[in-house]
């Protein structure tokens, strides 16, 4: 069974990121050459560069694609659409990895829910946040209407329906049908905000994609020049992967199928929402191969379009350099180091949201938030996940529980004293009703000799770490 997490160095969410923090990209040791080359070796070299090739021809359609559509790229999708969903809406969900979902909260409730965490942070005005002289990016994990939000039935029974887009192989001891709960923070955007311009990223670790082996296994066919044939919502290796290789402010313990957050606010785009491109298969098998090839010559050699084709990258042996993905950091993305995106065309803005619509994202969904909030009231939101029940998950939810008896923020998050003496804090009797406690693992899952095999299996798991067996 997997240690007890250290508290982290406290922080907020601009050590999670180097484009927030100021840190230079910095020259990675000579093992990861060592990687890539390894990586390279196990694949056909042939079928890698033909591989290359065809993507970045999709690449450059995708582009023109996603800037003529827009909002339209991104699929809306009312609750009771995505709760008995059709072949045709799972597909545009697994097309393009994003979703704003709807009617999933009522607007009283949504908006119950801001004013009291407003009156939280007012009453307790040590609150950390960034940035640190306009706190809009809150270190709060344990306010009651978080706890509300985080076990409501209707964003439960969505999160069911999310992770049942995902395929486990028969006994894989994970369960999609019992998801778990992860405490994470809340974001009220002020108007005309331009501070918290959090650029394009992927969550889920950065270079363990790579370096760890288990990790890695998730992306095979990119791996071996078939990136086709890659399926982004199949769970198996993600289950036991390590995302946390070098447990740094960036660093994420669990791993979410979706990530997602429930909007507290009228928000639509150019009033500081989320970013996405909507293109989960293409950005993935971009993400992964970027590194293993480098440039020829330069755009300022040969022009922007000379530059960006096939016959101008070639595998790459000799440096160490996985772009954007410093350890202990998120993956991170612009258009020089990922050129071949065009990020600042097919990053889109999401739908407009109001009070109790969610925004969901695959784990590997590249995402943003927009530079600037232009709109005239608040861009407010609480972030909720949905969370597979697996071992390692689980491990993660058994050293949350003590995060919230202790009332400090959560594992995978900046430490200190977070919570603890703040006036109004919620406490384990607080977490409501017993799906939401089991999810927090503060009760047992229910184990039934009718249940599937893998799914009988992560309940019993769960259980025996959560210290009921």
């Amino acid at each position: 069974m997997a240690g007890r997490r250290k508290p982290r160095a406290e922080g907020d969410i601009g050590s999670v990121f180097a484009s927030l923090s100021g840190e230079e990209a910095a020259v990675l040791p000579p093992r990861f050459r060592d990687l890539k080359t390894q990586i390279i070796n196990d694949a056909d070299r042939a079928a890698l560069t033909a591989s290359w090739g065809r993507l970045t021809e999709r690449l450059a359609q995708a582009a023109e694609e996603i800037e003529t559509a827009q909002q339209d790229a991104v699929p809306t999708v009312a609750y009771d659409d995505l709760i008995n969903a059709d072949a045709a809406t799972v597909q545009r969900i697994k097309r393009a990895g994003a979703l704003v979902l709807t009617d999933v909260v009522s607007r009283a409730e949504a908006e119950g829910w801001l004013a009291d965490v407003e009156a939280y942070v007012k009453a307790n005005p040590q609150v950390k946040g960034f940035p640190a002289d306009d706190k809009q990016v809150f270190e709060v994990y344990w306010s009651k209407p978080q706890l509300e939000a985080r076990a409501h039935p209707r964003s439960v029974a969505a999160q069911r329906a999310l992770l049942s887009l995902f395929a486990s192989a028969p006994g894989s001891p994970v369960s999609l049908d019992a998801p778990l709960t992860y405490a994470d923070r809340l974001r009220i955007r002020h108007p005309g905000d331009s501070r918290f311009a959090l650029g394009p990223h992927m969550d889920g670790g950065s270079i363990e994609r790579w370096e760890d082996p288990t990790y890695r296994s998730v992306y095979a066919a990119i791996l071996s020049g078939n990136w086709e044939a890659f399926d982004a919502f199949e769970i198996a290796a993600r289950s036991a992967a390590n995302q946390n290789l070098y447990d740094g402010a960036g660093a994420c313990g669990i791993f979410r199928a979706f990530q997602g957050w429930t909007s507290l606010s009228d928000t639509g785009p150019g009033e500081g929402t989320l970013r996405v491109y909507p293109l989960i298969r293409e950005q993935t098998a971009y993400t992964l191969l970027r590194p293993l090839f480098r440039e020829v010559k330069s755009k300022a050699e040969v022009g922007h379009e000379a530059y960006l084709a096939p016959q101008n990258w070639v595998l790459d042996t000799e440096t160490t350099e996985f772009p954007g993905a410093p350890p202990a950091r998120s993956q991170e993305f612009n258009d020089d180091t990922h050129p071949h995106l065009q990020l600042s065309r097919s990053m889109v803005s999401i739908p407009r949201v109001r009070p109790g619509d969610q925004a969901w994202w695959h784990a590997d969904t590249i995402h943003a938030v927009e530079s600037a909030h232009r709109g005239t009231g608040p861009s407010a939101v609480m972030y909720i996940p949905a969370v597979p029940l697996t071992r390692v998950n689980a491990a993660y939810v058994r050293d949350q529980l003590d995060s919230l008896r202790g009332g400090v923020p959560p594992p995978d998050f900046p430490g200190g004293e977070g919570e603890q003496n703040f006036r109004g804090r919620a406490t384990e009797r607080d977490v409501p009703g017993d799906t939401a406690r089991q999810a927090m693992g503060i009760e047992p899952f229910e184990v039934a000799k009718g249940m599937p095999a893998g799914e009988r299996a992560a309940r019993q798991e769960a259980n025996a770490i959560f210290g009921f067996a």
